[in-house]
């Protein structure tokens, strides 16, 4: 590959952006435990779940779509599996498998709703964000009088879902190896399959798929699924690893998971974008909130650290775009 098409990379800018950092909490923090193996493990647990929403994301955002209710499928999800396991008597397994089935009907009614009313996908799923926020506190209040619920581990299957959701690989999080497969199987997807070039076709100009005889449609609602599903997923790690949930799980990450996108090289208006661009930004975010506290500094900053590159990646996104529509002309 010739180094103009290296440079023309999607995720070359945040690929940057992670040696940067790490070169700079290696000299700041590697006395205080960022360059041990323990430290390494810790901010690689928290890239790898931001990274399982991240990957499902970016494929959204390349076809031309926001879901911001990522987050409040999580909570929604984390609680179906407590409720159903504490207050029903379900084996965990039979929650695990209500709450992918509430996930998929989220993101099918998301997808439905925005493709069939043309309404844009962030008013659509800032909806939907409310309603399963409210839904998740009433219904949790309305059974339990609580908005915790606990006591997981004496369900029936835990200790295999321990295993699988919860395991460890020496200090490593097992959910490193779910991130690395289901970024590679997304990655193999996009970049090798004929539904990936659907995906950049529906993002970067929908009427001409159409007439081309591309399932826009059917694109865009499988992708909105895919970000629930991924959401069910990541609430699984969280409600089996702590045994129990509460109802603010997951507030925010929807807005981590399309920075992290938009890091990536992934563009706001669809078309272009990588997935392990996505991956690098997750990888990015974790390194640098956990960097912070290594460095001693007040893990409050990190969210002036969000807002900073939020800024700065909208800006370059802007630069990309523009210098693209140049080119074609």
């Amino acid at each position: 590959m010739s180094a103009r098409k290296w440079l023309a990379r999607p995720e070359l800018g945040v690929v940057a952006a992670v040696v940067a950092a790490w070169l700079f909490f290696a000299v700041t923090a590697g006395d205080s435990g960022f360059l041990t193996l323990s430290g390494t493990a810790s901010y690689l647990a928290i890239a790898a779940e931001l990274g399982i929403l991240a990957a499902p994301v970016a494929l959204l955002m390349i076809a031309g779509e926001f879901d911001l209710s990522i987050g409040s499928t999580m909570a929604a999800s984390g609680m179906t599996i407590a409720l159903c396991t504490t207050e029903l008597g379900w084996p965990l397994w039979a929650g695990i498998a209500a709450a992918a089935a509430l996930a998929a009907c989220v993101g099918l009614a998301n997808g439905f709703i925005v493709t069939r009313t043309r309404l844009p996908s962030f008013i659509v799923t800032l909806g939907t964000l409310f309603i399963l926020a409210g839904g998740t506190i009433g219904t949790t209040r309305l059974i339990t009088g609580r908005t915790q619920v606990g006591g997981l581990e004496e369900a029936g299957g835990f200790g295999t879902a321990q295993k699988l959701f919860a395991g460890q690989i020496g200090p490593f999080s097992i959910t490193l190896l779910w991130w690395l497969g289901l970024t590679a199987l997304a990655t193999w997807v996009l970049v090798r399959t004929r539904p990936g070039n659907w995906i950049f076709a529906v993002g970067g100009a929908p009427d001409a798929a159409r007439r081309l005889g591309i399932p826009v449609d059917r694109v865009k609602i499988l992708l909105f699924m895919t970000t629930a599903l991924a959401a069910c997923l990541v609430a699984t790690f969280q409600t089996v690893q702590f045994r129990g949930t509460d109802v603010l799980r997951g507030t925010g990450k929807e807005l981590e998971a399309i920075l992290a996108a938009v890091l990536g090289g992934t563009l706001l208006t669809g078309g272009r974008g990588s997935v392990v661009g996505a991956a690098c930004g997750a990888l990015l975010f974790g390194m640098v909130q956990q960097g912070i506290v290594f460095s001693g500094v007040d893990s409050d900053w990190y969210k002036v650290f969000l807002g900073a590159v939020l800024i700065l990646a909208v800006l370059l996104n802007s630069s990309v775009q523009m210098r693209a529509a140049e080119a074609r002309r």
